[in-house]
């Protein structure tokens, strides 16, 4: 096992990655960020390295200040979290050049994933469903109208370096398509330096369903079973929970055993989440692969047993998966994680500044990852998610009753947050009963207008 490593990240990921490592044994070095000098990761690791100014491309960012520190401080391996320089493959080989060891995938396999219309080739060969598109790159306006027409409407233009929802458009007609082919092509060089498009067939109602899957350095992939995260705005996802109502034993088997083939083929290594659309027939279609640990791991680790992040450390230092992981994995119960961002919860704008009361809940099912606390700084240079909220009950209404409890107890003042909106979204009907999609929010705010103009 490593003797010390070094968190490339912030807040509750770090945090989170750092008592996994105090539970191996592995000493911790976290780097921040001026605007993170009394931020709890910075307190709970056994060293601590100013990387640079509050912006994260100064700072967490900057892959030299990052291999610099490091170096000083005599790492074995950097473990990346999610997001910032988790999925650069150029950051995984400068670690690799530097005899430093990545907790994630091959740079190799992160940069074939990473570009979403080869990760759909690589998919599409290897028999994994995926939704009819084009083959590659799409090069004009010219050649998208041809694609749009051989695909038939509506379509999905969507960046191919990219995620997020930026340089995404959907097109409904071809006289739609020329405009929105600029305006997706251009958004997506502004976001990620690349303008490459790709298109596929535009599901009206899909529900993103996830799998979370595990590979060592032996050529061995498993399977932990999928997330439902359907419930989003904007793209950007709000709450996530395991199993999914939709997924049947047979179809779960089936798609893990068709990862299974797919990723030992690529060379797959450590974790990764595996996304697709549902359409209203039941049937998933593979849309990109995620090479990290996601935000949402929690409600995999609550209703499986296993410490993903621990299990990342392991695959790293080289050990199979058999000696990682039970020898039959049963899914137990129902978890569901609420994202905690510190935002209005109306109009969605950030809201950063000086938390004066922070209380989190506890008791029998509830798990709350944070980096926060009474008198701490939430600043206005980072993502707003500032805690999750995780339960797991029996089954899902427990976990429902058990959330709504603890969104109840959740108290947060000095900042806002989205807990009032998303203690609301529990008391809907149609997500109670399991009624949703990913355009569940647009209804859920339709309906409350409606309700609101009616007294």
């Amino acid at each position: 096992m490593f003797r010390k490593v070094l968190i490339a990240n912030r807040g509750e990921i770090a945090l989170r990655i750092i008592s996994a490592c105090k539970e191996l044994g592995i000493r911790t070095v976290a780097v921040y960020s001026e605007a993170d000098r009394n931020s709890l990761h910075v307190r709970f690791a056994d060293e601590a390295i100013c990387i640079g100014p509050p912006r994260s491309a100064d700072s967490y960012l900057n892959v030299p200040a990052v291999i610099s520190a490091a170096e000083i401080a005599d790492v074995d391996a950097i473990h990346p979290g999610y997001g910032l320089l988790s999925e650069n493959a150029n950051f995984a080989e400068v670690c690799r050049a530097s005899n430093i060891k990545f907790v994630g995938p091959p740079p190799e396999v992160t940069r074939l994933m990473g570009e979403k219309e080869k990760a759909r080739m690589a998919m599409k060969k290897a028999k994994v469903p995926i939704l009819p598109g084009s083959e590659g790159v799409i090069q004009s306006e010219e050649e998208a109208l041809d694609w749009a027409k051989r695909i038939g409407y509506p379509v999905i233009l969507k960046a191919s370096a990219g995620g997020g929802g930026r340089g995404m458009r959907i097109v409904r007609t071809a006289e739609d398509l020329p405009n929105l082919f600029r305006a997706a092509r251009t958004e997506a060089q502004n976001a990620f330096g690349n303008g490459d498009l790709y298109m596929e067939k535009f599901i009206e109602r899909p529900r993103h369903i996830e799998f979370q899957v595990l590979a060592d350095q032996h050529g061995n992939v498993i399977s932990l079973g999928e997330r439902e995260c359907s419930i989003q705005r904007r793209h950007q996802k709000m709450i996530e929970e395991a199993p999914s109502l939709q997924v049947s034993p047979k179809l779960r088997e089936e798609i893990g055993q068709t990862l299974k083939r797919s990723l030992e083929n690529i060379g797959y290594q450590n974790a990764g989440t595996v996304e697709f659309l549902m359409d209203e027939d039941g049937k998933l279609y593979f849309i990109e692969m995620n090479t990290r640990i996601q935000v949402e791991h929690p409600v995999t680790e609550l209703i499986t047993g296993i410490d993903l992040v621990k299990a990342q450390f392991r695959i790293a230092a080289g050990e199979k998966l058999s000696d990682i992981l039970p020898a039959k994995i049963e899914l137990r119960g129902h978890a569901i994680e609420c994202r905690i961002n510190a935002e209005h919860p109306e109009k969605f704008t950030p809201s950063a500044g000086k938390i004066t009361v922070f209380n989190v809940p506890g008791g029998n099912g509830v798990r709350v990852d944070t980096a926060q606390y009474a008198e701490g700084v939430v600043p206005p240079y980072y993502d707003s998610m500032i805690a999750k909220l995780v339960v797991h009950g029996v089954d899902r209404a427990e976990a429902i009753a058990r959330m709504q409890r603890a969104l109840g107890m959740f108290v947060v003042e000095g900042i806002h947050t989205i807990i009032p909106l998303q203690q609301r979204i529990f008391a809907d009907e149609d997500f109670r009963a399991g009624i949703f999609d990913t355009k569940f929010m647009e209804r859920f705010f339709e309906r409350e207008k409606q309700k609101k103009d009616a007294q």
